[in-house]
């Protein structure tokens, strides 16, 4: 499905797809989008939204999905189904106006619950091929892990978040499958046991 940079590419196309949705009009101070790692948690955003990528984990509904035909017309092994585990965040100094952020965000994803390949490729290149999209849900994090996840960053103040997931990700391999040597011929021996004796 796609190569090593889906990750990123996944981040990225939700910051962008806010972004994309975004009408300035609605909110004063203007809002960013940003996908953060851990320590920029500690200085946030003045307004905005930020994407987190705090988990991954292998989907176990799809199993060994094929490998791809690669361009030398070899199929490669079996791909990897990978589920992200986002955190997004609604970053304001008013607590109403990270009230609307969060809920501005929320409704936002739900009317784009999909990620096409077009969004997914604009962030870091070709990363993904034409039939593919990612499927994005709200996630089932409890509070517990959300809070203690904020404890980890070393975050001053809590602020809004959003548990979400990114499903059935495929990595594709580079590797050709070794399927073998073809079969020659099949012989059956009805009537003789290993050590020879007939029956």
């Amino acid at each position: 499905m796609a190569d090593y940079r889906a990750f990123e590419a996944v981040a990225q196309s939700i910051a962008d797809l806010l972004r994309d949705n975004y009408r300035p009009t609605d909110f004063t101070p203007p809002l960013e989008f940003e996908v953060f790692a851990g320590p920029q948690f500690a200085n946030g955003l003045t307004a905005g939204v930020s994407v987190y990528l705090n988990r991954i984990s292998v989907n176990g509904s799809l199993r060994t999905p094929p490998g791809r035909i690669g361009p030398d017309g070899e199929r490669r092994i079996p791909r990897l189904p990978v589920d992200l585990h986002l955190l997004l965040t609604a970053w304001a100094d008013e607590p109403s106006t990270q009230n609307a952020v969060a809920a501005w965000m929320m409704r936002t994803l739900e009317d784009h619950p999909v990620l096409p390949v077009g969004l997914l490729n604009r962030a870091v290149g070709p990363v993904f091929e034409a039939d593919e999209a990612v499927e994005l849900t709200v996630d089932d994090a409890p509070n517990e892990e959300i809070l203690h996840l904020w404890e980890l960053v070393g975050a001053d103040t809590y602020h809004l978040s959003v548990p979400y997931r990114a499903r059935r990700i495929q990595l594709d391999s580079r590797l050709a499958q070794d399927l073998g040597e073809p079969v020659q011929e099949r012989y059956a021996r009805y009537g003789v046991l290993a050590d020879g004796a007939n029956r």
